[in-house]
C-alpha cells in the first residue's frame, strides 16, 4: 500500500515528467522489485538511522514496470501509459497518453483564440525538466514541453497538472513553480543515468 503522500509524488512525477523508452526492459518481476523497495523505503522512515545515510537505488525500468503493471489505480482518470526516462545530472524525460476532453470542457472559453478551443482527444504529452531536491524538498524546472509534437507553453501544461492533479484537499492541484515536500523522511534523491537514488 502506497502511503497518500508517496501516492501524491509519484503522480506529480507522472505528471510533470511525462519521452518513449528506447529499448527498455519492462516486466512483472521489475514491477514487484520497485513496490518491495517503496515498502522498504516506506519502512526506513520509520528507522532512526542518522539522516542522509539510507540509499535505495530505484531503476528506470522498475519504475516503468511499475506504472505499466501497478499504477493503474494511483492514476488520476484520463491519463494512461505514462513512461519515464532517467537521463541523468537530474535531467527526466517523459510521455504519457492524456484526454485533453475532460481539460477542454472546463478550461475553453469558446474563444477563437482560446488553444482550449482547438485541442482534445487522447493525445501524448511530452514534458522535458530537472528534478532538483534538498534537505527534505523538491522542485520540478521544466525546460520544455509539447502536446503530440506541438510544443506548448508553460501556462498551457500548468492548465493540463492544474486539472489532473486537483484534490478535495487541493482543488487548485499542483503548480510547476511550487517547491514540494519529499515523502517518507527522504532528503534528496539523486538522478543519475537509468536510476534515481532515494536518499534519507
Amino acid at each position: 500500500m502506497v502511503v497518500p503522500s508517496l501516492r501524491s509524488a509519484l503522480i506529480l512525477l507522472v505528471l510533470i515528467a511525462i519521452v518513449p523508452l528506447q529499448a527498455a526492459s519492462v516486466s512483472k518481476q521489475q514491477a514487484e522489485t520497485f513496490s518491495r523497495k517503496v515498502a522498504l523505503i516506506q519502512r526506513q522512515a520509520d528507522a532512526t538511522a542518522r539522516p542522509g545515510t539510507v540509499r535505495t537505488a530505484l531503476s528506470e525500468d522498475e519504475l516503468n514496470s511499475w506504472f505499466a503493471y501497478q499504477a493503474l489505480p494511483l492514476l488520476p482518470s484520463g491519463v494512461t501509459q505514462p513512461k519515464i526516462t532517467i537521463v541523468g545530472e537530474g535531467r527526466v524525460m517523459g510521455q504519457a497518453t492524456v484526454d485533453l476532453d475532460a481539460v477542454a470542457k472546463t478550461r475553453s472559453s469558446g474563444g477563437t483564440l482560446d488553444p482550449w478551443s482547438y485541442l482534445g482527444g487522447r493525445v501524448p504529452v511530452n514534458v522535458v525538466g530537472v528534478l532538483h531536491t534538498r534537505d527534505g524538498m523538491g522542485r520540478f524546472e521544466l525546460q520544455n514541453a509539447d502536446i503530440a509534437g506541438v510544443p506548448v507553453p508553460k501556462p498551457l501544461l500548468q492548465q493540463l497538472l492544474s486539472h489532473y492533479s486537483r484534490t478535495d484537499a487541493h482543488p487548485a492541484g499542483v503548480s510547476l513553480d511550487d517547491a514540494f515536500a519529499l515523502p517518507a523522511k527522504i532528503r534528496q534523491i539523486e538522478v543519475g543515468q537509468g536510476q534515481a537514488v532515494v536518499i534519507q
